[in-house]
């Protein structure tokens, strides 16, 4: 199957879980999210449909890789891209900025390998966001104190109980 006839698929498309696939194709189901992991997810983009100039935030945002289909849980698109590839289905390169929130079944190892696979697919910037809401930005090569793509996204998401 392709990732076109995994979105399609009636048994597949009202999951509530991520799906991915890995370098041959084989679908990956990743944890349900919780109900946290979501939250914080929508106040990313929120956040960057605030602050982000001349792009788009994309929420569940699937990006062909050399690994497989992966799916960032928030990506930031600019104009640009999106003027290149519209709403294609994967992404065949990752948008600017690439966003995943950690949730208890991802490891470091994980992460780090998505980090390196959007990065080789063309994103300027990873970010990873803790479950306390915690924000960590990445360039190709070094961690970076701040966003430079958005320097004014907060170091750290609150959600309205956490105050």
């Amino acid at each position: 199957m392709n990732w076109q006839e995994i979105c399609a698929h009636p048994a597949l498309k009202d999951l509530p879980f991520k799906l991915e696939t890995d370098r041959w194709g084989h679908i990956l189901m990743g944890r349900p999210a919780s109900n946290r992991h979501s939250l914080l997810r929508g106040e990313i983009q929120a956040i960057l449909r605030r602050l982000g100039k001349d792009g788009f935030a994309v929420s569940g945002c699937s990006i062909a890789t050399d690994a497989g289909v992966k799916v960032a849980d928030v990506a930031w698109a600019s104009t640009a891209f999106l003027r290149r590839h519209g709403a294609a289905n994967p992404y065949p390169e990752a948008p600017e900025v690439v966003v995943e929130v950690l949730s208890e079944s991802n490891s470091r190892a994980e992460m780090e390998e998505k980090k390196g696979l959007y990065f080789t697919r063309g994103a300027v910037e990873f970010w990873l966001c803790t479950d306390a809401g915690e924000m960590s930005f990445y360039g190709p090569t070094a961690w970076l104190e701040r966003s430079r793509l958005v320097p004014d996204f907060p170091a750290r998401v609150t959600l309205p109980f956490d105050v």
